[in-house]
């Protein structure tokens, strides 16, 4: 096993989804490769992640994972992960640590646009873990951000800020409401607990509350931007987002290169992939267009 300098802080997109709720559009692309506005969500990911400073980017990917390899290569990715088959959460975790790097692995998810501060959340998560090796409680060697989204809001963090339980899964029902955001940190120490084969990343907090290792949750970002951009509608909103925080008119259309509009044609706050068909004289407002598919919202 080679070790790796652990001077710089790896960092893991995930990136293996089948994109099954945005199909067709994701028939011939991979759901992060698919644009939000200027750019598809894989390089917004690593724009978020390189403002971190010096870090050692990987990315999974099983679905059409010759596209996200190849993305991987022209972004600066260390490594792409290909996985014949889907291996969870839990398992591209443990298959980094086993091909020897170290420094700790920042989580972020190649399906959900968010504006989180991660330098804070970085922070926060090193600082629970250097308390935990002070108290001796080793809580802390994993970290987990939250979000406030009531219909999810499964976490349940008590009051010393470490996760409870799972509501509906293990642990208390009772605790502060939160939802996971898909951004998590894991220490070299937590990485190597994480068994060979395991699938679900919530079976092993389960094993860490049990043993008295509580991950730490990070309730200070709960209102930031995220928007699960797999479906429609989030495809739409995580496009909305962008052209805002960009400071673009909101009823802007994007329109990728090849797409045919007639002069004669309307479009209005709506998004155009390649192989939309329009018609002379049409007014598209609020919808997503593709090859084969028209999503009106």
């Amino acid at each position: 096993m080679t070790r790796i300098d652990e001077s710089r802080l790896n960092v893991l997109v995930l990136a293996a989804g089948l994109g099954t709720r945005l199909r067709p559009l994701t028939t011939e692309i991979p759901k992060p490769l698919v644009r939000v506005y200027d750019k598809c969500i894989l390089e917004i990911q690593v724009e978020r992640a390189m403002s971190l400073g010096d870090v050692r980017l990987h990315a999974n990917a099983h679905y059409l994972a010759d596209q996200v390899a190849c993305a991987g290569e022209r972004l600066g990715f260390e490594k792409v992960w290909v996985e014949p088959e889907i291996l969870g959460t839990a398992g591209p975790l443990k298959r980094i640590y086993n091909e020897g790097y170290r420094g700790g692995l920042l989580i972020m998810n190649g399906d959900a646009y968010c504006n989180f501060d991660l330098a804070a959340f970085v922070q926060k998560a090193c600082a629970a873990y250097e308390a935990g090796k002070a108290d001796g409680s080793n809580r802390g060697e994993v970290a987990l951000l939250a979000v406030d989204f009531p219909k999810v809001n499964s976490f349940r963090v008590d009051a010393d800020g470490f996760l409870a339980g799972v509501a509906g899964r293990f642990g208390r029902e009772d605790g502060t409401a939160a939802t996971f955001s898909g951004i998590s940190w894991y220490s070299d120490e937590a990485l190597a607990r994480i068994r060979d084969g395991e699938f679900d990343i919530r079976e092993f907090w389960k094993q860490e509350i049990a043993a008295g290792r509580a991950p730490f949750v990070d309730l200070s970002q709960l209102h930031a931007t995220w928007i699960d951009m797999g479906n429609p509608d989030g495809l739409m909103a995580a496009t909305d987002a962008r052209k805002e925080e960009l400071g673009c008119d909101k009823n802007e259309s994007v329109v990728e290169p090849g797409v045919n509009v007639p002069a004669s044609a309307k479009v209005v706050h709506s998004i155009l992939y390649a192989g939309a068909e329009i018609a002379e004289g049409e007014t598209i407002e609020n919808e997503i267009r593709g090859k084969g598919f028209v999503w009106k919202l």
